[in-house]
């Protein structure tokens, strides 16, 4: 699954034009800020979400898109951009614990995703990996959630496609059932790991997860790879901040 799922505080609107007239101005939270948008090339519902600081089903049910969310190229839409002291907090807050380095990690309200992140974020620290570029991936490919299959059958929080997964054995060392939370974790951590001892540019590394390290290196990033890297990017920074997601 490529897209992103929930809210995600990024930088502010880059287009402003006129607005749909049939958008739904009464039944948005007081703390919403509307924010015209014309759709670019490579625009989604949830990664404009991500982009803006959005809820990815108000921006579909502001603008009446449908259950999918489908945007059109040059389509005006009103984006619900969440006030930044307020909004859905949970109550928590980033920085860092007193007497300690250690930046807090928020907790997702939903156990089972939940779960997922706390086996993520544990995966990465015992390999190495940044624990929140590891949770902004899996976030980005599937909101955290394991019950998910792609149309090309990646599986899991991950997205690990099995061919993928049958590579990361070699260096797991041992067969990994992508089914299961803790191979699906560990297998796309490797993957993240590997990619950064061969590439030393962040975008890079990052577009490799989701169009391979071959293509990168032969064409750059492709179009439709550099909204993914914009939203990773603004989800890790959300993480960081300790702000919550959907």
């Amino acid at each position: 699954m490529r897209a992103a799922v929930g809210l995600v505080l990024a930088a502010t609107a880059t287009a402003v034009h006129a607005v749909p007239a049939h958008a739904d101005h009464e039944r948005l939270p007081a703390d919403r800020t509307l924010v015209p948008y014309v759709v670019e090339p490579g625009d989604t519902a949830s990664g404009l979400a991500v982009r803006l600081g959005a809820w990815t089903a108000e921006v579909v049910s502001h603008n009446h898109l449908d259950r999918d969310g489908t945007l059109r190229v040059g389509q005006r839409i009103e984006v619900p951009v969440v006030g930044r002291s307020g909004g859905r907090t949970g109550g928590r807050t980033g920085g860092k614990d007193r007497g300690t380095t250690r930046t807090r990690m928020w907790q997702h309200p939903d156990p089972d995703r939940e779960k997922v992140r706390r086996v993520i974020a544990g995966a990465a620290r015992s390999h190495g990996v940044d624990p929140q570029l590891a949770l902004a991936v899996a976030w980005q490919e599937s909101g955290w959630q394991m019950g998910v299959v792609s149309s090309a059958d990646a599986i899991g929080a991950m997205q690990v496609l099995p061919s993928t997964g049958r590579w990361m054995e070699q260096y797991a060392g041992r067969d990994l059932d992508l089914r299961r939370l803790g191979d699906n974790a560990r297998a796309g951590v490797l993957l993240l790991d590997l990619l950064s001892r061969h590439t030393d540019r962040r975008a890079h590394k990052i577009g490799a997860y989701y169009q391979g390290l071959g293509a990168v290196r032969e064409h750059g990033l492709y179009g439709e790879t550099k909204p993914y890297v914009r939203n990773v990017v603004a989800i890790k920074r959300r993480l960081e901040a300790g702000r919550p997601l959907a």
